[in-house]
């Protein structure tokens, strides 16, 4: 198998055994094996960790890993790190007959090394107790932490139904106009907000047409196949002269093919692929976009609210009511959680305007490199073909004026 590279936690490659305090955390996705037969069969990953940071039980841990595990890990991290924009993982294959091709399985493992590295370069994420667990616990204890989630899809029935029935609500109140949703008014948002959009709807349109051309690619090199094994056919029921130029374009015929079908899965690979999981990556954006709107909601909720507990305590002090203690009380409490949550939607802010930075910088970085392999594999590709006909002239020309 191809020697993966190992990323640091800037995200450089960096030898683990060069000579260097840096502080380093190496991270490789490799040996996909397939385990268990029909409906319970599933894949396995080693995930080989090598580092210097204090906090981990070695130098090097090897652990074997399942897509369910990275699905647990992402999870975790999303729930954790509000405003973080947590790197996307790939799609499971709804197709029975792709889940375990060989291609898919290779794009699914260089898509979880990204995944990782990407969180173990991240100067927050790296830090995680939970990329820890992920990198150096037991297989026994990562099935035991998956079983444990209480994620929403997890929870009793009757909790499911009360939280359908919320939502249902809420909708129904924002449709017949009893509550307007509450949204930020803030011109730098909305500017985000549409670049986000316009981002998410250009890359996948620039993935779709890669994805047809890496389908014309393999489609012409099927084609220059099957032309290739007529064209040797023809030339064994001609002559000398004209069968042995038949011949030779039958065989530089075949010859392409096998470079077309390489190309085209060069492209899949360092292409398309690449684009693909851009588009995700703005998936993820939106998800945490979603949670600043719930973090703003909820700040405004609680202000409103604690502004009406405010005039009801100025009304019972002045009645001298015996309510006073307990409602004066009951506006600690709430002007306490007015002001966390105040505090959780302004570190949601900062993190997103520092993270959409560190997005747009990766982004140029990854995108420039993409474009880079297409062009060189396009240019590598026709100069291949050009060179293959070129060649074939002289004796084909021969056959044409004898």
């Amino acid at each position: 198998m191809e020697q993966q590279s190992q990323r640091s936690v800037s995200g450089s490659v960096q030898s683990p055994r060069s000579p260097s305090s840096q502080p380093y955390l190496c991270v490789s996705v490799t040996d996909p094996v397939k385990l268990g037969n029909g409906v319970q069969a599933y894949i396995s990953y080693r995930v080989i960790t090598k580092t210097n940071f204090p906090e981990y039980q070695g130098p090097e841990k090897i652990v074997i890993r399942r897509y369910s595990d990275f699905i647990w890990l992402r999870d975790r991290l999303f729930e954790k790190y509000k405003g973080i924009f947590i790197p996307p993982l790939p799609e499971k294959s709804a197709v029975e007959k792709f889940r375990f091709s060989a291609e898919f399985i290779e794009m699914r493992r260089q898509a979880l090394d990204v995944f990782v590295n990407r969180i173990a370069s991240h100067n927050l994420l790296q830090q995680s107790e939970d990329l820890r667990t992920f990198l150096q616990a037991d297989e026994e204890t990562m099935e035991r932490l998956r079983s444990y989630e209480t994620g929403i899809f997890k929870k009793k029935p009757a909790d499911l139904m009360q939280i359908f029935k919320d939502v249902q609500s809420k909708v129904s109140d924002v449709v017949l106009g009893k509550e307007k949703p509450v949204e930020e008014s803030n011109p730098e948002y909305e500017k985000l907000k549409h670049y986000v959009f316009e981002l998410e709807n250009h890359l996948a349109e620039a993935q779709k047409h890669a994805y047809r051309l890496v389908k014309r690619h393999r489609e012409l090199g099927q084609s220059l196949s099957d032309f290739g094994k007529a064209a040797k056919l023809l030339g064994a029921c001609e002559g000398q002269a004209l069968g042995k130029a038949f011949s030779d374009l039958g065989a530089k015929s075949e010859a392409l093919s096998v470079k077309l079908q390489k190309e085209a899965h060069q492209l899949l690979m360092n292409f398309e692929e690449p684009l693909k999981d851009y588009v995700r990556a703005v998936q993820s954006i939106k998800a945490t976009m979603g949670e600043r709107a719930n973090a703003f909601r909820q700040q405004c909720e609680l202000a409103e609210t604690m502004k009406l507990k405010e005039i009801n305590l100025d009304k019972l002090m002045l009645t001298r009511s015996d309510r006073v203690g307990e409602a004066e009380h009951e506006y600690k409490e709430l002007k306490a959680a007015s002001e966390e949550a105040t505090k959780r939607f302004e570190t949601i802010v900062r993190l997103m305007n520092e993270e959409i930075v560190r997005f747009q910088e990766q982004k140029t970085r990854d995108m420039g490199i993409a474009f880079h392999e297409f062009a060189k594999g396009q240019a590598r590709l026709a100069n291949s073909v050009a060179d293959a006909w070129r060649s074939l002239l002289p004796k084909l020309e021969a056959c044409s004026f004898a």
